[in-house]
């Protein structure tokens, strides 16, 4: 049975909106793009590419599959985390996407969350999902999701789209790692406890 994990960079005030450059998502007239880039190197430094060795695939959203889609691709293999996006198999939530191009990448058919409990239960390894806020939502409201992993950067925004929404009902967490980069970010990793 594979773990599915949420990895999100988010400001203090729970912003996930358009981390990487400025441009990224300027959906709502969003002015902030590429907040999370001045903390990225010391992200880096702190968990460097811990975790892919024990990601077996990952799963994104539309927008965030197009997004990524057009660059990783093209990256050298260098990369670690290029190597090891490109090789391993990607799962994309999408009801206006029929065929994809970026290598090892399929189209999640059917209903979403009996889509996410096949894929759960296909392997061993973790399922990441990198950003993709409105698929993130959807899961956590089918309690779908086992893990959070959170950048959390020392920024209030004020603005933008924030990854929690509402929930049928109050989810617990159980802290299984903290860190602090050079940069103030804090690393944390949530199990979301199951009664």
């Amino acid at each position: 049975m594979r773990n599915l994990v949420a990895i999100e960079f988010l400001s203090v005030d729970g912003v996930m909106q358009g981390p990487g450059s400025p441009d990224e998502d300027r959906e709502g007239g969003f002015e902030h793009g590429g907040w999370g880039a001045p903390f990225a190197e010391a992200i880096h430094a702190s968990s460097g590419s811990a975790g892919l060795g024990g990601t077996s695939a990952y799963l994104f959203g539309r927008k965030t599959y197009e997004k990524m889609a057009a660059f990783w691709p093209y990256a050298p293999d260098s990369n670690p985390m290029a190597a090891h996006l490109n090789a391993t198999e990607k799962h994309v939530a999408t009801m206006t996407l029929t065929t994809l191009e970026w290598r090892n990448a399929r189209v999640l058919n059917g209903d979403l969350a009996d889509g996410v409990r096949a894929l759960k239960r296909s392997g061993e390894g973790d399922i990441a999902i990198l950003g993709s806020g409105v698929l993130v939502r959807a899961l956590m409201r089918e309690d779908l999701i086992d893990t959070l992993r959170l950048f959390v950067h020392p920024l209030i925004l004020g603005s933008g789209k924030r990854l929690f929404g509402d929930l049928p009902a109050p989810r617990p967490l159980k802290l299984v790692h903290s860190d602090t980069t050079s940069m103030g970010s804090l690393v944390l990793s949530y199990d979301i406890e199951r009664g």
